[in-house]
């Protein structure tokens, strides 16, 4: 049994055997009763890291792939290839007709289709977009060549917007990505730790300048150190920097308003659940249908979103993902502002003439 510092106490201190109720009431107080939830917790988050990430990762499956057509007359090659196509992935292409290969690029280019087809002589041609995602490429790379031999129509396959030398599997993006994500709500559990003292402008301000900082090294680091990766300097510093603020704020939040057990829904929404399905490590088409519309409105997919977009397709920006960035840093500073007072940190600020007297 433990007494109310949680020190034990012998059975017979106070001259009876303590009951059930007693010795229940004892461990809740004790040090031994949030390390014990710690501890489940710790167990139950780690079966669910593996679960998540194994579940949308380990074997990506499509479901449907936006694909253009060039409208051609009088192609019947065309129809027996999207046949084979569709019964060797076991999902559907989901075809657009453009009038003009140009538009079909175009829309490549917005990212609104990850191939075009279009008829080659009595053969096909297959444009593949490595940049819009590598596994979407690669499969329908394969299944194009398998196909081809199969119904006998001669294909053609081409990737017209590769991904850089530095990384040839498109992992680099998302792992910078991840890298912001998690500093940040790290940052942000540092200061709650070792700066309580901090006021609610000032927690801002460092988190802001931890996130303006670490940014800058992430993406040196990726770009003139190791290059991998040749970034539009100012975009990728400036989308890694709000990634960071977001999720530091974003533990702040929670902080705010459930106290010390604030990681862990902030663990299950940027991690558990955001990074999976924010399409870095597998492209949109092959994760299940729910994550992948979940994903994009989520801080570590429109980081994603953002920075592959600021990469592989320069002059086709999408406003929406930095929306989301700037909704979720908005929705967070917010909350905390109002309910600052149940923060646990913050000083209490002396008034001048009290210092005088």
């Amino acid at each position: 049994m433990f007494d109310h510092e949680g020190a034990s106490v012998p059975h017979g201190a106070h001259g009876r055997r303590p009951t059930p109720a007693e010795r229940w009431a004892a461990f809740k107080r004790s040090p031994f009763f949030p390390a014990a939830v710690l501890i489940l917790i710790l167990a139950a988050a780690a079966g669910l890291f593996a679960g998540s990430y194994t579940y949308t990762m380990a074997n990506p499956t499509p479901r449907h792939i936006p694909t253009a057509v060039v409208a051609t007359a009088d192609a019947p090659q065309e129809e027996a290839f999207v046949l084979g196509m569709e019964k060797a992935l076991n999902a559907s292409l989901r075809l657009t007709r453009y009038a003009t290969y140009e538009e079909a690029r175009d829309a490549v280019d917005e990212q609104r289709e990850f191939a075009v087809l279009r008829a080659h002589g009595r053969g096909v041609e297959l444009d593949v977009s490595g940049a819009s995602g590598a596994s979407v490429a690669q499969l329908l790379s394969q299944a194009g060549a398998e196909v081809g031999r199969a119904t006998g129509v001669e294909v053609l396959v081409r990737d017209v917007k590769p991904l850089q030398e530095g990384d040839p599997r498109g992992l680099a993006l998302f792992y910078i990505s991840l890298a912001a994500v998690i500093i940040g709500f790290v940052g942000a559990i540092q200061l709650s730790v070792h700066a309580r003292a901090l006021n609610p402008a000032e927690r801002i301000g460092c988190t802001l300048a931890y996130a303006l900082l670490g940014a800058f090294a992430i993406a040196a680091v990726a770009d003139w150190w190791l290059g991998a990766l040749r970034l539009p300097f100012a975009e990728s510093w400036l989308i890694l920097a709000l990634t960071m603020f977001t999720s530091g704020m974003v533990f702040t939040m929670f902080n705010t308003l459930i106290g010390r057990w604030a990681m862990i829904p902030t663990w299950g929404l940027m991690v558990l659940l955001g990074n999976p399905s924010s399409g870095g490590a597998v492209s949109w088409p092959l994760l299940p249908s729910v994550l992948g519309s979940i994903g994009r409105w989520l801080p570590p997919g429109a980081s994603v979103n953002a920075q592959h977009t600021a990469v592989y397709f320069r002059g086709h920006q999408h406003l929406f993902p930095f929306l989301v960035l700037a909704g979720w840093s908005a929705l967070a500073c917010t909350i905390f502002l109002v309910w600052r007072h149940r923060h646990p940190g913050g000083r209490d600020i002396a008034p001048a003439h009290a210092a005088d007297g």
